[in-house]
């Protein structure tokens, strides 16, 4: 999607499909299990229709970087991941700043 060389038609279909997909009034969802099996279907084939609209040389270039792990997807989750890692390492050492104060009070408390 975020290719430039990807024409703007295959894009347009791609949101077109994810509003139907996500909208809040489902005409379908009275049928049950049909009502879910038509939105799987529909991603599936709009997933397709997107990718055969693309250009040939795109499209291997997007899924050679796919396989090596260097795809923006790839990028993507790496950068989540990192994020995510210092998150949890500054609310450990906040954390462990907490409970030092914390311990060095009651010790002060203790001693007075």
């Amino acid at each position: 999607m975020r290719d430039d060389r990807v024409p703007l038609g295959p894009k347009v279909a791609v949101g077109a499909a994810l509003g139907i997909i996500f909208s809040p009034v489902d005409v379908r969802a009275w049928v049950p299990v049909i009502g879910d099996l038509d939105m799987l279907a529909l991603g599936v084939l709009t997933t397709k229709v997107f990718v055969d609209a693309c250009p040939d040389e795109v499209v291997e270039e997007h899924r050679a970087r796919i396989l090596n792990g260097e795809s923006v997807f790839d990028r993507d989750l790496r950068l989540a991941l990192a994020l995510l890692q210092d998150g949890v390492r500054r609310l450990a050492s906040r954390r462990g700043t907490t409970l030092a104060i914390r311990e060095s009070r009651e010790s002060e408390e203790q001693s007075a």
